[in-house]
């Protein structure tokens, strides 16, 4: 059985470095914040809906830091093997391959699971020792415990909107974290958001933005989700190669939210009223 050579953990670690700087703006003190959980050895929870920045803003705050990004979309079928690690046959012997959680360790990046209440609570229980005053992970089946370098950080999110009785942050996990709360930006900002990451001139992106803000209010009528800043930009995308506003929209905005035909009437004529 043949062991991971620390000579190849410089290599592995340039290869999730984040090269270019992420397009972020701000919206409150979670840049000093994270910087100040970083120092401190806290884990970090990001809190807010879909689309709205969370995994843009890990990633600028890795390139910020200068660490490695390690990303895992957590989902039902996650194992604590998935995390950590497991023995695998390759070129005819048993090697052994690290998981994303332990390879972040190694590293001393940032591990960042996205939408943390989609994995199994037995899989997570993995990262509590990461997680508190202790910061070491046991890898079971070698017989190992790494203690976690200075600069390994632990950040998990979730969509508090998807929560259930069945699908929830366990309460022994999420004191664990310090927590920052994300939600779609104020309407200025997110319009530059939208037109720095969409490549269209400001009047169409406040145009798009204003849509999203009346879109976002029938969520008490029956829409499941509003609109995202993420669908905004696809919106925008479209519209900057050549499609119209209304056809643009109905593909990046009306089609993803909602199957029902009465829903996705209102929110064509919402796209009317500014288009």
């Amino acid at each position: 059985m043949s062991d991971p050579t620390s000579s190849a953990l410089g290599h592995i670690s340039a290869d999730f470095r984040v090269a270019d700087e992420p397009y972020y703006r701000p919206q409150a003190q979670e840049v000093e914040l994270f910087e100040q959980s970083a120092r401190a050895n806290i884990p970090v929870l990001l809190k807010g809906p879909t689309g709205c920045g969370k995994t843009r803003f890990v990633s600028y705050m890795a390139w910020k830091l200068g660490l490695p990004l390690v990303t895992v979309a957590c989902h039902e079928d996650l194992s604590a093997s998935d995390l950590v690690g497991r023995y695998l046959f390759v070129d005819g012997e048993t090697r052994w391959v690290d998981g994303p959680l332990t390879a972040a360790v190694r590293m001393g990046g940032i591990c960042y699971l996205d939408e943390v209440v989609e994995a199994r609570n037995d899989s997570l229980v993995v990262i509590h020792p990461l997680a508190d005053d202790r910061r070491i992970l046991t890898v079971e089946k070698r017989s190992e415990v790494l203690h976690a370098p200075p600069a390994f950080m632990l950040v998990v999110s979730y969509n508090p909107a998807y929560q259930s009785v069945i699908k929830d942050l366990k309460q022994s996990t999420r004191q664990r974290f310090m927590g920052l709360s994300f939600d779609y930006p104020e309407r200025e900002l997110e319009t530059d958001v939208v037109a720095h990451e969409a490549g269209v001139d400001r009047e169409t992106a406040s145009r798009l933005v204003r849509v999203a803000h009346r879109i976002r209010k029938l969520k008490n009528h029956g829409l499941e989700e509003g609109v995202s800043t993420r669908l905004l930009i696809y919106a925008g995308r479209l519209v900057a190669a050549g499609l119209s506003p209304e056809v643009a929209c109905r593909a990046a905005i009306v089609e993803p939210l909602s199957d029902d035909s009465d829903l996705q009437r209102s929110m064509s004529e919402v796209i009317r009223d500014f288009f």
